[in-house]
């Protein structure tokens, strides 16, 4: 009995220090961030080549510190958003009901953004982990072909 109860509290304190780990470490592996060897627009410029070279359409450049200015009077550092759509992912994505709530992670965006220490950096999603946490379709497409497109967009920081 004595052993039982000893096993039951091992094995609850074991599953909530996972869920604490996992909570802690979850977000930072969600977002990869990137230091840009170039400005702003230059970086902007370089992704979108890379991403029209890979067959995606960027289908806007959103300037975010321009908008919070505009409707709230705050200030930022200069905030770019890439939007970018693969219709081909999309589609076999989107095309299975299951999966239509992927669609709030569509187009895939990529910020371009300047720090207060004054570099500028970029941030991508890690299609990879989304892929794992969806699987089926989602894992074949986000996994397998988006994420490394991904590293090829931004492959000119290497």
């Amino acid at each position: 009995m004595k052993t039982t109860m000893t096993a039951a509290i091992a094995a609850v304190t074991g599953a909530v220090l996972a869920i604490i780990l996992i909570l802690l470490v979850m977000p930072s592996m969600m977002i990869n961030e990137y230091q840009s060897p170039f400005g702003l627009d230059e970086t902007i410029e370089h992704i979108k080549a890379a991403a029209s070279e890979e067959g995606w359409v960027i289908s806007g450049v959103t300037d975010l510190a321009a908008s919070v200015k505009k409707h709230g009077g705050y200030d930022l550092p200069a905030t770019r958003l890439i939007n970018l759509c693969e219709a081909g992912h999309a589609h076999k994505i989107l095309s299975e009901d299951g999966n239509k709530k992927i669609s709030v992670f569509m187009p895939c965006t990529i910020s371009v953004y300047q720090k207060t220490d004054g570099k500028i950096y970029l941030a991508t999603m890690n299609a990879g982990l989304l892929g794992k946490m969806f699987g089926g379709t989602v894992a074949e497409v986000m996994g397998e072909t988006v994420a490394k497109q991904q590293q090829k967009f931004i492959s000119f920081l290497h």
